[in-house]
């Protein structure tokens, strides 16, 4: 096995079977993702769980994930607290799960397209005594849906709709390539956009089109972004090779969110740089992530001189951004947030100047080889 590489012997359907009474105590420290999907696994399980977040993570609402998942039998709790964002009464880790008798299938129709709440229904699926049908109002990330097609799941896909049938056992396919991330690859996409005289090669990029919406609206707005040495698995990856361009503004639609819902601070830092007034619609989202993201994109963009605004869009949010010459390096806020802290880094490398920024500690919870490969850059 390779430092790069990973074996896993599994216990099968159940984990550990055999376990104590005693609630067994888990932690997701910052990462939503887990704690939602692997919450739709925990349910189905043989044991009590006693489910922990890091102070950040326990700020965000989980009622998204668990209404759907009691619908299915599942017996699972949290702390009601009221919404800051909507004022509503929400539910809020830690999360309790305890061993449902049985878990149901079920038709779920979600409000919002939510690739962790659709993964975690996925998930409890396959202990389910029917099928179980979940449709979105737009597609979003289909990552859940093809790796459980890749070890032996009865999972089909049509439009927003995806049925799952229960399973009494999975199939490892032996081994498994997992491409560069995508999000993790969108921040040195757009700097290599923004920056004179750039041209980077980005190797064994996800390029799930559920995905990648970024690179279709960069392109949109005139990217010279090339994807080269394509590769067809059961996710495809390919080399992305960028270079230096003149951005124009566009309008992104609601519809296209889902697919690049974590690099909207990016493409912020893009249409900052663009020619005209570009729209972002349908990032309400935004607000119920680490941080408020419509909120810390403001604040630092407009500190640099950047004519942003956020707007009513029926009953979500867009964001507008007009071009309206040149931004001015500042100190910027990371509001604790990875995604806020390297995306104004990749926007105060593109100004003239120093700026600084007041935390990127906070950047290791997704990427902490960010710093060193944005020096590598200029040696």
């Amino acid at each position: 096995m390779t430092k790069k590489s990973l074996t896993i012997n599994s216990a099968g359907m159940y984990f550990n079977p055999k376990l104590k009474k005693t609630p067994i105590s888990l932690f997701a420290a910052e990462s939503g993702t887990t704690m939602r999907i692997l919450s739709g696994l925990l349910v189905c399980q043989k044991f009590t769980a006693i489910f922990k977040a890091a102070p950040s993570l326990s700020k965000r609402p989980m009622e998204r994930v668990i209404t759907p998942l009691k619908k299915m039998g599942a017996i699972i709790s949290g702390t009601f607290k009221d919404d800051k964002i909507s004022g509503k009464r929400d539910i809020y880790p830690p999360l309790r799960i305890e061993p449902a008798k049985k878990i149901k299938a079920g038709e779920f129709k979600l409000e919002i397209a939510s690739a962790q709440v659709k993964s975690a229904i996925m998930l409890a699926s396959l202990y389910a005594n029917g099928i179980t049908t979940i449709t979105e109002p737009y597609k979003s990330r289909d990552h859940t849906e093809r790796m459980l097609k890749l070890f032996g799941a009865g999972v089909m896909a049509k439009d927003t709709t995806i049925a799952c049938q229960p399973v009494e056992g999975l199939i490892s396919p032996k081994e498994l390539f997992i491409p560069a991330d995508f999000s993790s690859a969108a921040f040195f996409i757009v700097l290599g956009l923004i920056l004179k005289n750039s041209r980077l090669i980005i190797k064994d990029v996800n390029t799930n089109p559920t995905r990648c919406g970024l690179l279709n609206v960069l392109k949109r707005m005139g990217a010279n972004i090339k994807i080269t040495n394509e590769k067809n698995a059961y996710e495809p990856y390919a080399d992305i090779v960028v270079e230096s361009s003149q951005l124009k503004a566009t309008i992104v639609e609601p519809y296209e969110v889902p697919s690049m819902i974590d690099e909207i601070p990016v493409l912020c830092v893009a249409s900052s740089f663009a020619k005209g007034r570009t729209e972002i619609k349908g990032v309400k989202e935004l607000k119920v992530k680490e941080t408020d993201r419509v909120k810390s994109m403001m604040v630092n963009l407009s500190r640099a001189g950047v004519d942003i605004c956020e707007e009513s869009y029926g009953d979500d949010l867009k964001i507008v951004i007009t071009d309206i010459g040149k931004p001015k390096p500042v100190n910027f806020e990371s509001f604790h947030d990875h995604r806020t802290a390297m995306s104004m880094i990749i926007f105060a490398m593109a100004l003239e100047g120093e700026s600084r920024i007041d935390d990127t500690r906070c950047i290791n919870k997704s990427f902490p080889e960010f710093i060193s490969l944005v020096k590598s850059l200029y040696k």
